[in-house]
């Protein structure tokens, strides 16, 4: 490994990740890796390592490993935790089997060290068994860490995916080489059996037969002994190669704006995954075989030039006549393909829309009309696929006559050779064997073709996310720190949504946000109160005006930094799968237990989770217990809680409560909220009549702002709105009296 060892004052995990940077691109400058990491944040987590190492353009993955999986599977150099710090292990001759181990520490000094004396600084003890683990950051170059620097999107193609089995060369030269044995066998194959006939059978040899049959015997055995070695090391190259193709595509998810799925269905997003594995398929399937069928052809076309060249003109006639009829079909092939992807991705939504909206579905008692509209989709679906089977089928039909037309005119070829005495029966044997063997590949590689074809189609849909703008732009240094002076200001701002150039959802904006006070943003619904939210939260970065923070340009801070100061809840909030720690922390590693039980204590569910038989272990999701509104929404408040951000920001947080919680959460957060900035947007009197300052919106323009006392003496939208609210309250009071 070649670096350099001046790594200024960056801490441990940083200055280890530098190391690595240098490892694969010398040229990579110390200034812009600088630009992508928060050197000023104290307590850095391989968690924060990995964030940074994805910036840089590697692929990163926290985890704890044995020492043997460290070794055998690790994909080295990586980072790992170190007594209270880190280094990087390297491998090198001998790793991990009793030799020293090689780590290079922070400051760029290369240390060996014994087994046991790594697992004692790694693991904390000398024990090398399996139940010992240790944790560690693995790290891989994406195909974009080349390509950090570009202004757009990255484009997918061929010779960078091809670099994913760079992991897997000795696989796939193990592979390489069974293909040739099997091309080996598969060529002495037919000289034994002519020598069984023209040897064996014409002067009766039993011995001589039995001992060719055996050898023959052996052959074949040794043939299917390499297939199976093969199909094992193909299933470990696919499974590595599967891992980071769809990985590089879940990275540019995550790195597009947050505005690109409010515009897109889920259903192309999980189109375009099955594209990725139409890629992958491509490349370890038909890839492969195609390679072992093209060996054997070359193979067998010299033996049967050998024997007859008239013969060989004869197939290759044929086959130039196959592969040009095959080649008609492209064109419609590709087509259906579009098609069909549209197609399934429409069948995709309303599957999704069935099962997730079956309450409602259930409750409108229109579970008739929904399963029309997914009948509608299978009978559209049905339809491209009887046209895909249409073509299909007159492509194999013509196909096979000349398929046959060619066997018909070998055989009487042969025949005519052996009955003009210029070919002994053997020989015909064999010959109809090796044209047996040449038919294979030919139809192997017209298959590889359409392939081909179905995979550059999903090359060009997947390119269609990798060329899309990032939310980070790769070679931009972003600001990763906070002013002095955090005061958040818009100015003469307006905003209108993306492909929507004619209306505007805010309009001419001057709003200011003083730090460590409480902001509130009412109106009516639609008046763009939730939007301005999510602008705050950096959902949408294309807007008119000027937002600051402090004296620093609001496009200028890193989005992913901006949001680690943040948290947020809104009225649509997502419970995932998992356990309420988990859901509460949004951590890899194990929460904080004394934040976290701070956190349910101001959201006031921590009854409700002792009352669980698992507590905090409790699954949550589609496949785990269920909860009520309110206790979802106070599940999003405390991981906001525990978040322990800079800014709150809190969309209608108390709608799914009750007024006995309501009470208690608003307390609660009134005690945690001081010196942070609480920008709030609710509709109800009581969870914003003590902000520091109420501004009222309506149709996206502020129509005041003031504390409650000044709005209330104006008696101007804000009276309104409050004079509503408390008519509606009086009659829900009155509704509740008259049913008890």
């Amino acid at each position: 490994m070649s670096f350099n060892k001046r790594t200024g004052h960056l801490p441990s995990g940083y200055a280890c990740l530098w190391i690595i940077v240098q490892h694969y691109d010398k040229k990579y400058s110390e200034e812009n890796f600088r630009g992508k990491i928060d050197v000023n944040k104290a307590g850095i987590a391989l968690s924060d390592i990995s964030i940074a190492a994805e910036k840089t353009g590697f692929r990163a993955r926290c985890t704890e490993l044995t020492f043997k999986e460290l070794t055998d599977d690790a994909f080295l150099p990586c980072i790992i935790k170190w007594d209270r710090q880190y280094c990087v292990l390297q491998s090198g001759p001998g790793f991990g089997k009793g030799k020293m181990l090689q780590c290079i520490t922070p400051a760029g000094d290369i240390i060996s060290y014994t087994r046991a004396e790594f697992m004692r600084h790694w693991t904390g003890n000398e024990l090398t068994g399996i139940q010992t683990t240790g944790e560690v950051l693995l790290l891989e170059p994406s195909f974009t860490f080349h390509n950090r620097d570009r202004k757009n999107g990255d484009t997918l193609s061929w010779r960078i995916i091809l670099k994913f089995f760079t992991r897997s060369r000795l696989q796939i030269t193990q592979v390489v080489m069974s293909l040739l044995i099997s091309s080996l066998f598969q060529l002495i194959i037919p000289f034994l059996m002519q020598s069984v006939v023209d040897i064996g059978v014409n002067t009766q040899d039993l011995n001589y037969i039995t001992i060719v049959l055996c050898a023959m015997f052996m052959l074949i055995m040794g043939r299917i002994s390499v297939d199976f070695i093969r199909s094992r090391l193909i299933l470990y190259i696919t499974t590595t190669v599967n891992i980071s193709v769809i990985s590089e595509f879940w990275i540019k998810l995550t790195r597009l704006p947050i505005s690109y799925f409010d515009r897109n269905h889920t259903g192309d997003i999980l189109q375009r995954i099955s594209d990725n594995k139409n890629v992958q398929n491509f490349l370890t399937g038909p890839t492969l075989t195609t390679i072992y069928s093209i060996l054997n052809f070359i193979v067998f076309a010299i033996v049967l030039m050998m024997y007859k060249i008239e013969l060989f003109i004869i197939f290759t006639i044929a086959m130039v006549l196959y592969s040009l009829w095959m080649q008609l079909f492209l064109r419609f092939r590709r087509k259906i393909n579009y098609e069909l992807f549209d197609a399934s991705a429409q069948e995709n939504n309303t599957t999704l829309q069935l099962v997730q909206g079956m309450q409602d579905i259930r409750l409108n008692n229109i579970g008739q009309f929904k399963r029309w509209d997914w009948e509608k989709m299978q009978l559209a679906l049905f339809r491209l696929y009887s046209k895909r089977l249409n073509y299909n089928q007159l492509q194999q039909a013509g196909a096979m006559a000349i398929n046959h037309l060619k066997d018909m005119v070998l055989t009487f070829a042969v025949a005519k050779l052996l009955v003009e005495g210029e070919l002994t029966f053997g020989a015909m044997l064999a010959i109809q064997y090796i044209i047996g063997q040449l038919g294979a590949p030919i139809e192997q590689l017209i298959w590889y073709i359409q392939n081909a074809q179905d995979a550059k189609i999903s090359m060009e849909r997947l390119n269609e996310i990798h060329e899309k703008e990032e939310e980070e732009i790769p070679g931009k240094n972003y600001i990763l720190h906070l002013p002095p002076l955090q005061i958040i200001q818009l100015t003469n701002f307006s905003f209108t949504f993306p492909g929507n150039n004619t209306s505007r959802v805010l309009n001419d904006l001057f709003i200011t946000i003083p730090p460590g006070k409480t902001t509130a943003i009412v109106g009516e619904s639609g008046c763009g109160k939730t939007t301005l939210l999510k602008i705050l939260l950096k959902f949408y970065n294309r807007y008119e005006g000027n937002i600051t923070v402090g004296d620093i340009e609001f496009k200028d801070i890193s989005p992913s930094y901006w949001r680690s100061q943040c948290a947020a809840v809104f009225q649509d909030g997502f419970i995932f799968s998992d356990t309420i720690e988990k859901n509460i922390s949004m951590e890899h590693q194990q929460a904080d237990r004394e934040k976290l039980m701070e956190a349910c204590r101001i959201a006031n569910i921590l009854s409700f989770i002792d009352s669980l038989p698992d507590g905090f272990n409790t699954r949550l999701g589609t496949d785990g217990t269920g909860i009520s509104q309110g206790q979802k929404q106070r599940l999003l408040i405390a991981r906001a809680v525990y978040k322990d951000p800079q800014y709150l920001f809190l969309d209608e947080f108390t709608n799914s409560l009750d007024a006995a919680n309501e009470v208690t959460v608003i307390e609660n957060l009134r005690l945690f909220s001081a010196n942070r900035t609480i920008v709030v947007i609710a509709h109800r009197l009581s969870t914003v009549r003590n902000a520091d300052n109420i501004i009222v919106m309506h149709q996206g323009r502020i129509t005041e702002q003031g504390t409650h006392e000044e709005l209330t003496r104006a008696k101007g939208k804000y009276f309104k709105l409050i004079k509503n609210q408390l008519l509606t309250d009086s009659i829900e009071m009155s509704n509740n009296a008259n049913q008890l």
